[in-house]
């Protein structure tokens, strides 16, 4: 096991992030959804470990990568992405918001990217995208602050943020400017082009899962050539939280399938 703090040089903001696992196993890179950080992933990481070489990190603007002057667009977060990789190799998993940075790494770095698996990415671009918690970051106005907690209201219910300790709440109160300013790109447009993803990709979601988070994730495998979807059984939109090992399965299953190491 290993743990980095940071990359970059001095001038260049930090992005926190560590590695677990064997030093000469293939590389997963773990990429969270909006309001969360590395650490929402340590489950699945932990079912990862002991045959992969596992990297997480907090995105641009989130936990230990706080504060960060941006910008939060899916194209910048994916500058972050190619800056830890350094040159290696790797299978990207992406949870929600996530999976857009996945899929978008992996039509800009080629090669570089064996394989994708992402789970309920939103489609926040599209039309017919609902999506009320996101919808009402992008139109509303105000203080980032209380508009990140009214996504986490929205996202977990009022009685379990306010058992979150003060300290918790102001965290992510502080990780409001990241939050709007990469829901309001998304929604703009699209970060990545089906046409020039040429990986395999597994589209994951929920059984449990809300509509448009189960159409979105059919939309991607109908769309992306030869990727897949798949359903985790019993799980809702934290599957990779709630539903490690089934999560943990699927990634490992298109590694065996994809043969992207010897």
């Amino acid at each position: 096991m290993s743990r980095q703090r940071g990359v970059g040089e001095t001038a260049r903001p930090v992005i926190w992030h560590e590695e677990h696992g064997p030093d000469d196993a293939p590389l997963v890179v773990l990429v969270h959804g909006s309001m969360d950080r590395a650490t929402g992933l340590a489950k699945l990481s932990r079912r990862l470990d002991d045959r992969f070489r596992v990297l997480r990190f907090d995105r641009r603007g989130y936990g230990r990568s706080v504060p960060h002057p941006g910008p939060f667009d899916v194209a910048s977060q994916v500058d972050d992405v190619e800056a830890l990789l350094s040159g290696r190799r790797a299978l990207l998993f992406g949870h929600s918001f996530g999976g857009n940075v996945a899929l978008a790494a992996a039509q800009r770095l080629g090669e570089q990217i064996e394989a994708v698996v992402v789970y309920e990415s939103p489609l926040s671009w599209r039309d017919w995208w609902p999506g009320q918690a996101s919808r009402a970051v992008v139109d509303g106005s105000g203080d980032p602050a209380d508009l990140a907690e009214a996504f986490m209201r929205r996202l977990i219910g009022d009685e379990r943020w306010e058992r979150l300790p003060p300290r918790t709440r102001q965290q992510r109160r502080d990780e409001g400017p990241a939050l709007v300013a990469e829901l309001t790109a998304l929604a703009s447009s699209a970060p990545w082009d089906a046409d020039r993803i040429s990986v395999p990709v597994v589209a994951l979601a929920g059984e449990h899962g809300r509509p448009h988070h189960l159409a979105a994730s059919r939309v991607l495998a109908d769309e992306i050539a030869g990727a897949s979807y798949s359903e985790v059984a019993g799980a809702g939109h934290f599957g990779p939280n709630t539903h490690p090992d089934d999560v943990a399965h699927h990634i490992a299953a298109l590694h065996r399938s994809t043969r992207v190491w010897p």
